[in-house]
């Protein structure tokens, strides 16, 4: 018998660690080559890991709640097949090098500080644990920064942040001096529960969303335009085609694909909105990759992403949606699925809504959210002069960040976005 070492796989781009969140074998148990052994949490999505090789889960190298490092060992595996112990070093060094690479790319954009606004983003690494508590703590991170960290190269561990929260209870915490007028998660705003209330406590991810919202209204100065869009063509090819469509491709023909063909045709026309910003430097991306938030079982939301979207065709796109949505609903997305988006869509108008005001996804600087389509009278011109007419109509709600993204172009996109939206062909083959 042999054993030999599982590491924890790359869990997508620039992911270097996961928070062990349960063991699903325990030590003894058999386990079968790409079973499923144990769920771990990133600061992109929870996702079950599967075992890299058969046998028996001899031991469990790192505990529920703690950090595993991407490419480092997790378990040791005892098996009959001596070569798997070559494998599993081939598979280390090469998740090593991945890592190594991703160590050497640009931190993640920041918003450019300038006093008084207090410090919301920063180049320090902290794991999805770390982060968690000082959400539940109602730690900023501008006092988040001023914690010393025992870990490798002064990465600030759970023990770290617990005994910082223990002395900061005790009055010996040190803080920073804007921490105090921090908005953070937490209530600002006293609250007591009454007879009768109920209080329901949030899940990991609920806690997730909260941060990363309050987040992007402090890092982007939020401005939405608002165009009307006439999608009668869309919606007279949709039902004519959709039945035809399923049968021969397997697919559910919906609006979502047509949505995303129109934004990422508009990005072409107008890179400067497919953008992020570093400090006071903006990066302009190469890849159109567009995300679409999806509801969750659960009732959050999460957002999938599509790459490469402009170089997809109307059924290339149709079958990324649909499977996503689907790994979605399943709890099937992995962190891939969710990484590296370059502009989002919000498809509000499946729970009825006509319009909104959607919140920037950092690190984009654009997000737009399509209503509901509903039927209206509208004066249209004919041959034979203007007529009232009954056309199919939906809003358009485009959210940008006014730091790099002007009025004029922020309202020239969505105008672009519905102009293709309206000049969609109904002779189009499918």
């Amino acid at each position: 018998m042999a054993t030999v070492e599982m590491v924890l796989p790359a869990m997508g781009e620039s992911i270097m660690e996961a928070t062990v969140l349960q063991w699903l074998k325990k030590e003894g148990d058999t386990i079968e080559e790409d079973e499923s052994i144990l769920e771990v949490a990133t600061d992109k999505v929870d996702t079950e890991v599967p075992a890299a090789h058969g046998g028996v889960l001899q031991k469990i190298l790192i505990q529920e709640g703690d950090v595993a490092q991407v490419g480092k060992p997790i378990a040791v595996i005892e098996q009959e097949n001596g070569a798997a112990k070559e494998e599993s070093t081939l598979v280390a060094a090469v998740v090593e090098e991945e890592e190594r690479v991703a160590v050497q790319e640009p931190s993640q954009p920041a918003a450019k500080s300038s006093p008084p606004t207090p410090k919301t983003e920063t180049t320090r690494f902290y794991s999805p644990l770390v982060k968690n508590i000082a959400r539940e703590e109602g730690i900023s991170v501008a006092e988040l920064e001023q914690v010393e960290g025992s870990g490798k190269e002064g990465r600030v561990t759970k023990k770290d942040i617990l005994n910082y929260i223990k002395h900061k209870q005790s009055g010996n915490g040190h803080s920073s001096p804007t921490s105090a007028s921090q908005p953070t998660q937490a209530s600002l705003v006293p609250v007591t529960a009454q007879a009768g209330d109920e209080v329901i406590a949030m899940d990991r991810m609920r806690k997730m969303i909260a941060g990363r919202m309050l987040d992007s209204q402090r890092i982007s100065a939020h401005v939405t335009s608002f165009v009307e869009a006439d999608v009668t063509n869309i919606v007279l090819w949709r039902s004519k085609n959709k039945q035809d469509f399923e049968q021969r491709e397997g697919e559910k023909l919906t609006f979502t694909p047509i949505f995303v063909e129109a934004v990422a045709k508009a990005l072409k026309d107008y890179p400067m909105i497919n953008i992020s910003v570093d400090g006071d430097k903006i990066i302009k991306r190469k890849n159109i990759n567009v995300g679409m938030a999806v509801a969750l079982p659960s009732g959050n939301l999460i957002v999938p992403v599509i790459k490469n979207a402009d170089q997809l065709s109307l059924l290339g796109l149709t079958k990324q949606v649909n499977s996503l949505a689907e790994k979605a609903r399943n709890n099937q997305l992995s962190a891939d699925d969710l990484s590296n988006g370059t502009y989002t869509l919000s498809n509000i108008g499946s729970f009825g809504n006509t319009l909104g005001t959607p919140i920037i996804m950092q690190p984009q600087v654009a997000i737009l959210a399509v209503g509901a389509i509903v039927k209206k009278p509208s004066v249209i011109e004919t041959p034979s002069g203007d007529a009232i007419a009954i056309r199919h109509k939906m809003y358009l709600s485009h959210s940008y960040d006014h730091r790099v993204v002007d009025g004029a172009l922020g309202g020239l996109f969505v105008r672009k976005v519905a102009d293709y939206l309206e000049q969609f062909d109904l002779n189009r083959m499918t």
